[in-house]
């Protein structure tokens, strides 16, 4: 090790695969990696993080190629304590696969390097710029990524998390330090990462890959060949013994999207609304008033569904909001289209043109909470918003409400631009799956997902026809007179 002016030479035992070589050497912002199971992606994203907080002018390089008319004091602000992310799913996810296996591994032949378990960061070893810093993160709570100062972050299975967690969440901190982002996963459907790839294919400002096992076999070679043909030779036999779908199969090696999420409640319904061409503009109507349909969250999302319905039992999706972190007085501020600091106003304007009708809550709104002894309904009332009656909402099970949810998607319409996000989590709104019994329960899983999902059921509860009063039969001939014997009253 020279002095801190000096570049760091450092050996990570890390080979880069043939599709990762362009990557690595990329110098843009954006990148979308859609890559079959087993392409390497996580080990790949995460040594481009280490290479970035280790090596100083590769960095600058990287900044002077995007701006480069920068100043030396400006690089050197730009490169002063730089923060890096990987995002995984959830956090039992980053602890388990990215962290020991991946990082720590890597990361440990870099003279001076400091680990801390606690946060799973890596702190590298002090330069003139300061000490950059690396981290890995679970997609489940996007408050952590709130406010970092990130110069580069990754989205490690991005279609496994809230379409909104870059632009809401990330995309602000990130801008100020010209920082990059990758985008990265195994395609999961039609969903924010296949848009991505859509978005980035053509445009000479992203570095875009989709590489199918086909091609890896055609380009990869050594040790890596014969574990993918072993892999996929497995994955043909328990297709073979039924414990496996073809749709999984093609889905996770030849990156199908048109492949049913596995253990997804909405599935087939929301499929069908795409063939329909259900799924695409709908404007709103200001002949018709505006209904809401709320997930109240305390820690985690609160989304609304917005939805305009006719006499004909049509229902129209045209708005949908999620956000994390916030009281009840931004969902006012959301509703009259208000711009809540540090947002966008064409996310927020449109609003402000609603009619609004009804606004309908879960049931727990109407508890009392006891640091305050009042009731959300109650505090939502005093900031002019007013919540319909939750008793007047039927209170079905789990079954009956996710049922009554699929009747009603057969007759809606969403808007595929403003709902989008709403889409997304019916789409991926899926059954915990039990390894022991090795089958999927009739429990949801709780992730980003079910709170879209959950609002969307409260709405379908109030829209469910209402049950029939069945008439009591005759009586029988051979029952007898009198007071109907035979017969429970």
């Amino acid at each position: 090790m020279g002095g801190l002016d000096e570049p760091r030479r450092v050996r990570i035992p890390y080979k880069a695969r043939s599709w990762a070589k362009p990557f690595h050497e990329w110098m843009g912002r954006f990148s979308a990696l859609v890559l079959h199971r087993r392409a390497g992606k996580t080990t790949a994203i995460v040594n481009h993080h280490i290479r970035a907080g280790i090596d100083d002018a590769r960095e600058e390089r990287r900044l002077l190629h995007l701006m480069p008319g920068l100043s030396r004091r400006e690089l050197d602000d730009l490169l002063r304590n730089r923060f890096y992310g990987h995002v995984l799913p959830t956090y039992k996810q980053a602890e388990l696969v990215a962290w020991t296996r991946i990082a720590k591994y890597y990361a440990a032949t870099i003279p001076g390097v400091g680990f801390n378990e606690a946060k799973l960061r890596i702190t590298f070893p002090e330069t003139r710029h300061g000490q950059a810093q690396f981290q890995l993160f679970g997609a489940d709570n996007p408050d952590s990524l709130r406010g970092a100062p990130f110069s580069g972050i990754s989205f490690d299975e991005y279609s496994q998390m809230d379409p909104g967690i870059f632009g809401e969440v990330i995309s602000k901190s990130l801008a100020d330090h010209l920082g990059w982002a990758v985008f990265a996963g195994t395609i999961k459907g039609k969903n924010h990462l296949y848009r991505t790839w859509e978005v980035s294919k053509d445009d000479p400002a992203w570095f875009a890959l989709w590489q199918d096992v086909d091609r890896s076999l055609e380009t990869e070679e050594g040790a890596t060949i014969k574990m993918i043909r072993q892999a996929m030779a497995d994955d043909r036999a328990l297709i073979a013994k039924g414990l496996m779908t073809q749709d999984e199969y093609d889905q996770e090696w030849f990156l199908s999207p048109t492949a049913a999420i596995k253990g997804a409640w909405f599935g087939k319904e929301m499929a069908q609304a795409t063939v329909d061409g259900r799924i695409t503009r709908v404007p709103y109507d200001p002949a018709l008033p505006v209904d809401t349909d709320w997930d109240l969250g305390v820690d985690d999302q609160t989304v609304i569904w917005f939805s305009q319905s006719l006499k004909s039992r049509e229902v129209r999706l045209i708005d949908y909001y999620a956000m994390n972190g916030e009281g009840l007085g931004h969902y006012v501020q959301v509703l009259r289209g208000d711009t809540p600091a540090g947002m966008k106003d064409e996310d927020y304007r449109h609003r402000a043109r609603y009619v609004y009708g009804k606004h309908w809550a879960p049931h727990d709104i109407a508890v009392r909470e006891l640091g305050t002894g009042k009731s959300r309904l109650e505090t939502a009332a005093a900031l002019g918003l007013k919540f319909e009656d939750p008793s007047n909402i039927p209170k079905l099970e789990l079954a009956d409400g996710i049922n009554a949810a699929r009747l009603l998607i057969g007759r809606c319409w969403f808007d595929e631009q403003r709902c989008a996000h709403g889409i997304e989590a019916l789409r991926n709104y899926q059954k915990t799956w039990n390894e022991r019994l090795q089958q999927f329960t009739g429990v949801p899983v709780h992730n980003w997902a079910s709170h879209g999902a959950d609002a969307f059921r409260g709405l379908a509860s109030r829209h469910r026809p209402p049950v029939e009063k069945k008439e009591r039969p005759p009586m029988p001939n051979w029952a007898g007179g009198g007071s109907g014997a035979g017969w429970m009253s």
